[in-house]
């Protein structure tokens, strides 16, 4: 049976004058869609989140969303065909999708590096500022510090050799929020750097980024552990802070080496944690005026939808708060690189455009080093939600600044923000990544939106979880704070917008965010680039790959020196030092989840003698490609 619609009910148009929809449901080959007067009839099959041409494109023209182009049609498209280029159709293959795919791609993608004419550029003009004031239940920490949302106290690994420590410590004070009415927690910041054996070249990066951790409002009071031989160190750490005037002297704190036995170590923190609590306690909410709210704009996970629904809303909201006085972040560089000319439409200044510009110039510079482009962003998981090409993804990520919204200030990864008004951050499209920069700036609340279902969470900073369609919202109602797909739905951008804002306010006051309350937290920092320039890009490029078989316990000669003895059970599969159930994240966004799964089982079975074991891991971000290693993570 053929099936009917307006085209009102399947296909949204991001901008009037596109020439490519976006479908909110899968359609079947066949389907017939009556729009403007005319029916359109779908040749194949189109999943949801994915895009049709609703006019003639010829060969050669551009193909337009937000009414910028994202491609080239390599043939003459039709009304009604599915819109599709080469790493869609492989993206569908890999998933076995049980319909027919178009047999070519009818368009190519369209990257064309941004020419900016200084000329022809004029200043932009902030929103103005609101006569009415607006207010939160706030922590004040004094003038250098601001306004938190939250009152943790913070065990920080300096490096990643006391990552374990920061957390063994941080679990011994699990149930002090029921002690402690006004401490939400004791949160380990557990991170992967810092823990070679050579100086990083992150080097000055990281220190920013810890530095910042340290005094931001959010926290009551911080122990930073370090071992004292790493090649990052609290004693330069502590340099760093008083070199940079970052505001210690506020902020309760020790820095502790651990040394000798692990055990005297752990009871040695746990005694300094335990003198913080009683003064922890003691800090109250009082009304504090939003203008002293910042909040970092993130996405992850994303689909077609985030730069319709998602991605506006988050806008609306950062326009209002700056409208109050407040400040916004937007970060993720590589995810903006095709969206200049959106983002340039309302800049402060010139020297603001062109620092922009240098940003984006350098990531892909840096990205380059390592055998890589910035066209390896979108990842295979945003392909197959509809996102093409990092055209159409950076276009849609750019909505999160709304065009009456003027950029007023563009800062390194982590550096602090000071004045109020709109920022744009360097950083990786990494959202872990990013958003540990944005913390470290200075951000007191995340707006995340997500078109799969990001879990993404910061230990310390409440994230507002945004839903970008109403279908995977109903799916995920747990850990979902708003759904967005309303708007797509019929819900006029303006009331979601002021309820979102309302939403904010609560949660800034103390109120849970659902992942707060599902207990979904990670620490990833902007991990160390290997390279520092290109000279060694060939040779990475043809090292071998690694053979997977297990290294010899052999002495220089070759011989093995001695045969190695432990005692071990006999299993079918031979023998075994232990049981152990082992739980593998394929990602380094999915480790928390299995942590906390090892957890519970291993609560549910303590007398079994059987063991859970989680293995988070950094990998599999999904944000990168080409033919070298991850740039993040190094050869």
């Amino acid at each position: 049976m053929t099936m009917r619609y307006s085209f009102d009910e399947i296909g949204r148009l991001p901008e009037p004058g596109d020439n490519a929809a976006i479908t909110n449901r899968r359609l079947d080959a066949g389907t017939e869609i009556a729009m403007s007067g005319r029916a359109l009839k779908l040749p194949h099959t189109i999943l949801e989140g994915h895009r049709f041409a609703i006019a003639p494109i010829p060969s050669g023209h551009p193909l337009l969303s937000w009414q910028l182009p994202f491609g080239t049609a390599l043939a003459d498209i039709a009304p009604g065909d599915y819109i599709c280029n080469a790493k869609i159709l492989e993206a569908l293959r890999q998933r076995r999708v049980d319909f027919a795919l178009p047999e070519k791609p009818n368009f190519k993608d369209r990257f064309v590096r941004y020419q900016w004419d200084e000329s022809r550029f004029k200043p932009g003009h902030q929103v103005p500022r609101s006569a009415e004031r607006r207010f939160f239940q706030g922590i004040d920490r004094g003038r250098k510090r601001g306004v938190g949302t939250r009152n943790y106290i913070v065990v920080l690994g300096t490096t990643s050799r006391t990552s374990s420590y920061a957390r063994a410590l941080a679990e011994r004070f699990e149930h002090v929020p029921e002690r402690f009415p006004n401490i939400d927690g004791v949160v380990a910041i557990a991170h992967t750097e810092g823990g070679g054996s050579r100086r990083p070249n992150n080097l000055e990066m990281l220190l920013r980024t810890l530095a910042g951790f340290l005094v931001h409002p959010n926290v009551a009071a911080a122990l930073a552990v370090d071992l004292g031989t790493e090649t990052v160190t609290n004693s330069m750490l502590r340099q760093f802070l008083a070199e940079h005037d970052y505001p210690m002297g506020e902020l309760p704190h020790q820095f502790l080496s651990v040394e000798g036995n692990y055990a005297a170590a752990l009871a040695q923190g746990e005694s300094v944690v335990t003198s913080w609590l009683e003064a922890a306690n003691q800090s109250q909410r009082t009304p504090q005026s939003v203008e002293h709210l910042k909040i970092g704009l993130q996405c992850g996970g994303s689909d077609a939808f985030s730069g319709v629904s998602g991605n506006p809303l988050v806008g609306w909201v950062a326009k209002e708060l700056i409208r109050f006085g407040g400040a916004a972040n937007l970060a993720e560089t590589d995810e903006l690189i095709g969206a200049e000319e959106y983002i340039l439409q309302n800049v402060r200044d010139a020297a603001t455009a062109r620092q922009l510009l240098q940003t984006l110039e350098g990531f892909q510079e840096r990205v380059a080093w390592h055998g890589h482009t910035a066209e390896g962003n979108p990842s295979g998981g945003n392909n197959y939600r509809g996102l093409y090409n990092i055209a159409v993804k950076s276009i849609g990520a750019a909505r999160k600044k709304d065009p009456e919204t003027c950029l007023d200030f563009v800062i390194d990864y982590s550096q602090r923000m000071i004045e109020p008004g709109y920022y744009f951050m360097d950083s990786p499209g990494n959202d872990l990544e990013s958003v540990a920069g944005q913390v470290a700036a200075g951000c007191t609340m995340i707006l995340f939106t997500t078109g799969n279902g990001s879990i993404t969470n910061f230990p310390f900073v409440p994230a507002i979880k945004i839903m970008t369609n109403t279908r995977r919202y109903q799916m995920l109602t747990r850990e979902m704070d708003v759904n967005a797909g309303r708007y797509m739905d019929g819900t006029p951008m303006d009331d979601l917008g002021r309820e979102t804002f309302e939403l904010m306010a609560r949660i800034a006051s103390g109120e849970k965010s659902a992942g707060e309350k599902a207990g979904h937290s990670q620490v990833q920092l902007w991990r160390e680039w290997r390279q520092t320039d290109s000279s060694q890009l060939t040779q990475r490029e043809h090292e071998p790959l690694p053979s997977g078989e297990p290294v010899a316990l052999k002495g220089r000669d070759g011989v093995l020196k001695r045969t190695v003895r432990y005692r071990a059970m006999q299993t079918q599969r031979g023998f075994v030092s232990g049981r152990v159930g082992l739980i593998v994240p394929t990602s380094l966004c999915s480790g928390q989840i299995g942590r906390m799964i090892a957890d519970k089982l291993n609560r549910e079975t303590a007398d079994t003698g059987l063991r859970y074991v989680a293995l988070p891991h950094t990998e599999g971000c999904g944000v990168s490609g080409g033919s070298a290693s991850c740039w993040r993570c190094g050869p």
